[in-house]
């Protein structure tokens, strides 16, 4: 069969898939007053189609904050209008100022899941594809099978199109930056991901392996020659991108400040729900939000964060390489969500996307990361009553990742770093150890996922199962964040030498 026609059922496959999770319940179904993120979503959009600019991100009679009020920056807005302008033709009633507020019918959710698929198709999809064929290494059915792997990641469609966000838009505009680097485009590089942290601040978490990636070429280049122009035109492409996207907002300081203020909501606390990073998890054992000022917690948080950082995008710095790149994403992506301010379980996607580059070099561990970080999420998918999509997508997603990439034949040459550590004990022994460690952390999964269901926890302890699954979930996260960290400290193995361009 031919290249496209195998991609062409690939994303066919994919947007099957997207569609037929979307057509179950979502955040906040008809739960009055707050609703739920669906709501968010519509509300912004009537607030950005109905006020002026200026009032977007201010407390009015017109716009409460305090219901689902914008905390995300410019492109966001800018992306809401537009997604309002084509309700506004099809029912105004769906944009109307205050009296659309909680709206909710089978039309309109079909509008709401239709814009989530139109920027899929339009941004995260092709990059997918493009990647998939131009950075992945192997054969045709390797490739395909790495883009069809991407593609049904079961988390992003659960979160997109389940419980409702336009991820799609940020990781898609990340992706297309991802692509361009490796592809030694680097303005075009630095100017898509400027466009996703525009979008959604929390790309942040990409933002040090970006920094130090082309920091590191254009030291190597001379920063006395080629180099220094190489950095002079990266810069200008990322201040006039962002610029552009906060033009509206610069011409009077107080707007750009509330913006700012807006999208770093540092009042909210250390964190929130139950998500499996350190700060949730350790807080079982000590009270930190009791022990610690608000202020002590910031600066613990940031303190950490840096310091889990810095080793792998220092590491990328002077060793300016795609194959260090796409592990310092990884790395600094973990260390972001383990020990950053104010995480919600939904930014683990943020990890998700470059352990997803990482599925031809390295499929044995980023199918378990995967996995689990999509369990991870499952008290939220409970909650909006999407069992059966998760059990669905989870499970299918595990059965054919491990078909299509031979993830447990593989595993033996994958964790041959571990060799160097564990000398005393013959590999083969080692990757066996390994392989059953990951038939007990799936047989975990399955496990509470079904007592999160089929149980009621006792009276004194209503968070047990949540708190189970994200203590879990927390512990297989700093287990990849350790692994990444060793293997991006080696030298890639020979299969992969030839990505260490």
């Amino acid at each position: 069969m031919q290249t496209w026609s195998l991609v062409s059922i690939s994303v066919l496959l994919a947007v099957v898939v997207r569609w037929s999770v979307s057509l179950n319940s979502y955040s906040g179904a008809g739960k009055p007053p707050m609703f739920g993120d669906y709501e968010a979503q519509r509300h912004w959009q009537e607030v950005t189609y109905n006020l002026p600019l200026q009032q977007w991100y201010f407390n009015t009679t017109d716009n409460d904050l305090n219901y689902w009020g914008l905390d995300y920056p410019p492109l966001t807005a800018y992306h809401s209008w537009l997604c309002a302008y084509v309700a506004k033709l099809i029912n105004p009633e769906w944009v109307e100022l205050h009296r659309s507020r909680g709206f909710e019918s089978p039309a309109h959710k079909l509008f709401m899941r239709a814009t989530v698929l139109v920027t899929d198709v339009l941004i995260y999809i092709p990059a997918v594809v493009l990647y998939s064929f131009f950075l992945t290494g192997g054969s045709t059915k390797k490739r395909v099978s790495v883009l069809l792997s991407i593609l049904l990641y079961p988390g992003l469609i659960l979160i997109d199109y389940g419980h409702f966000q336009y991820n799609g838009v940020s990781l898609g505009f990340a992706l297309w930056g991802i692509l361009a680097l490796g592809l030694s485009w680097d303005m075009l590089g630095s100017i898509a991901f400027s466009l996703a942290l525009n979008y959604k601040q929390m790309e942040l978490y990409h933002a040090l392996p970006f920094f130090c990636y082309l920091l590191g070429k254009c030291v190597k280049a001379g920063l006395l020659g080629r180099g220094f122009m190489l950095l002079v035109r990266i810069a200008v492409a990322v201040l006039v991108t962002f610029a552009l996207c906060w033009l509206p907002f610069l011409a009077d300081p107080s707007q750009a400040l509330q913006v700012v203020r807006r999208i770093f909501p540092v009042a909210r606390g250390l964190f929130e729900d139950k998500v499996a990073n350190t700060w949730c998890s350790l807080n079982t054992l000590i009270k930190i939000r009791s022990i610690l000022t608000g202020d002590s917690q910031l600066y613990l948080s940031l303190a950490l964060t840096l310091l889990a950082a810095l080793p792998s995008s220092i590491r990328v710095l002077m060793k300016p390489t795609f194959w260090h790149f796409k592990l310092a994403l990884v790395n600094s992506s973990l260390a972001f969500f383990l020990f950053s301010y104010q995480v919600h379980e939904k930014s683990i996607l943020l990890a998700a996307l470059p352990v997803c580059l990482l599925l031809n070099e390295f499929p044995f561990m980023s199918i378990w990361f995967l996995q689990a970080s999509t369990f991870s999420m499952l008290p939220l998918f409970l909650k909006d009553g999407l069992l059966v999509p998760y059990t669905v997508t989870s499970v299918g997603y595990l059965f054919l990742t491990v078909y299509l990439l031979s993830t447990l034949d593989e595993s033996s040459e994958e964790l041959g770093t571990y060799s160097k550590l564990f000398f005393f004990l013959p590999s083969k022994y080692l990757a066996c150890m390994i392989r059953w460690k990951f038939y007990i952390s799936i047989a975990l999964m399955a496990v509470l996922s079904i007592l999160s269901v089929a149980l009621e926890p006792p009276t004194h302890l209503p968070d047990l199962f949540p708190v189970l699954v994200s203590t879990t979930a927390f512990l297989q996260f700093l287990g990849t964040f350790i692994h990444f960290n060793i293997v991006q400290f080696n030298e890639p193995s020979k299969k992969n030498q030839k990505k260490n361009k």
